[in-house]
């Protein structure tokens, strides 16, 4: 998988270096020598990753990486902090600062190039997410909103076989999170396919495979999105190189350092809650965008889809479609008479009398104002017509309750009855047929059933 990536140094030298190295691999490569002009870059290009040094004169690499997590633009870009410093300070700093990662100079090649794949990975997934968001928000079923989603009390789960290191690291994570420790990899599944926002994994775990267990969390369905801290020693190389191949999302070397851990787990809590916020967004877009939001059933758009199916396979030689074209008589009395709020009474009312008596393959619509229709698989005219009968008597058999079951209604419909009939015919037909078969209804006195044959 190739990306775009910034890289930033004050160092011409650097930049070459770093860039030849990239370019190698196939990356695209932008550069930028000193901190507002990466500012204004990743801006403008929304580059996939950010490698950033952080000795730069003026606005250092902390300075830039917290402006950069601060703008609701440029918060999603993984960081990656570039630097000839090694100290414990400098390296909590960078991650504190919103840092997705911290490389020492002179770099890693191969450790460079497992944490560009890995951070490409997990830019992709968020990118898709975003951008799906960003299509709800201009359909207008997502409402804008500014988020921020703080990394503190967090649920974490401790995956150790080494009872008392497993408990120390809960006890430091107590502190601004909820830790629970398990020492078996199977109660650990159970355990994180719950309400969890990390998992912290032991690697070196003398009872069990570490990654195979990460392997089975990221393959699972109900865990894949969980994030993972893998505990290493850095001194395995393989090990670490096939964590990060295997999916987990950071690592943390041992021994442990407290305000290391603190400040990796509040990143990826962070960075959860926000891909969480856009897969909830992303799930109400598709729910608003096929239900119709006074009645609970399903919107025009969503049944145009089903329809258009449904009549292939009938041309094709399947079983026919059922159509009813339903309206609520004198629906404008109605509202003229008691206001627009029983008008929507009533409407809810009739959605769920009409749900409770079609049959569980049948797809109920509210198509527009008060007029609702019924698409009928697998159903000829006749057995829809007897259907569309049953409905019209539920309906006039008993008022409707309003105004908190202070005044009953005496509700009717017209309802009119078309099926598909052979390969040349199509949904719109069905349901000019249905429509025109519904007025005819009307024009006869209403509170009736009528259909019409091809």
């Amino acid at each position: 998988m190739t990306a775009r990536i910034l890289v930033v140094d004050d160092i011409e030298a650097n930049v070459r270096l770093l860039e030849a190295k990239l370019a190698s691999e196939y990356y695209e490569v932008l550069t930028a020598s000193d901190g507002p002009t990466a500012l204004a870059v990743a801006a403008a290009e929304k580059p996939d990753i950010i490698l950033l040094d952080v000795m730069m004169p003026g606005m250092d690499g902390f300075s830039v990486c917290r402006r950069l997590k601060d703008d609701a633009e440029t918060r999603h870009i993984p960081v990656v902090l570039v630097t000839a410093l090694d100290g414990r300070g400098d390296r909590v700093a960078g991650l504190e600062s919103g840092a997705d990662e911290f490389l020492t100079k002179p770099i890693d090649d191969m450790m460079l190039f497992a944490r560009v794949r890995s951070l490409t990975r997990l830019k992709a997934v968020i990118d898709e997410l975003r951008e799906r968001e960003a299509s709800g928000r201009r359909m207008g079923v997502i409402a804008g909103a500014h988020v921020r989603l703080g990394g503190a009390g967090g649920r974490i789960l401790v995956v150790d076989d080494h009872i008392r290191q497993a408990q120390r690291v809960a006890a430091e994570l107590s502190v601004e999170h909820r830790p629970v420790v398990e020492t078996e990899p199977d109660k650990a599944l159970l355990t994180a396919k719950g309400a969890v926002d990390l998992i912290i994994l032991n690697t070196a775990a003398r009872g069990f495979d570490g990654l195979r267990l990460a392997a089975q969390i990221r393959s699972d369905e109900q865990t894949r999105n969980v994030p993972v801290i893998a505990v290493v020693d850095f001194d395995e190389r393989p090990k670490v190189m096939k964590a990060l191949e295997i999916g987990v999302n950071d690592i943390l070397a041992r021994p442990i350092d407290p305000q290391e851990l603190a400040a990796r787990a509040r990143t990826q809590i962070r960075r959860k809650r926000y891909t969480d916020y856009l897969r909830d967004n992303l799930d109400q877009s598709l729910e608003l965008a096929v239900t119709d939001q006074l009645t609970g059933l399903h919107n025009r758009r969503y049944m145009q889809g089903r329809l258009e199916a449904l009549a292939r396979r009938a041309a094709a030689g399947g079983e026919p479609v059922g159509c009813l074209v339903i309206d609520i008589d004198h629906f404008k009395k109605i509202n003229d008479s008691f206001g627009h709020e029983v008008g929507d009474e009533v409407l809810r009312e009739f959605a769920v009398r009409l749900a409770s008596n079609v049959r569980a393959i049948d797809l109920p619509v509210r198509y527009g104002g008060e007029e609702f229709v019924v698409v009928m698989p697998d159903t000829s005219l006749d057995v829809a017509q007897r259907i569309a009968e049953r409905i019209r008597l539920h309906v006039a058999g008993s008022p409707f309750r309003v105004l908190g079951g202070e005044e009953l209604l005496s509700v009717t419909i017209s309802i009119g009855v078309a099926a598909t009939a052979g390969a040349d015919d199509t949904p719109q037909a069905m349901l000019r047929r249905a429509d025109a078969a519904m007025y005819e209804a009307k024009s006869q006195g209403r509170n009736r059933v009528i259909a019409r044959a091809a």
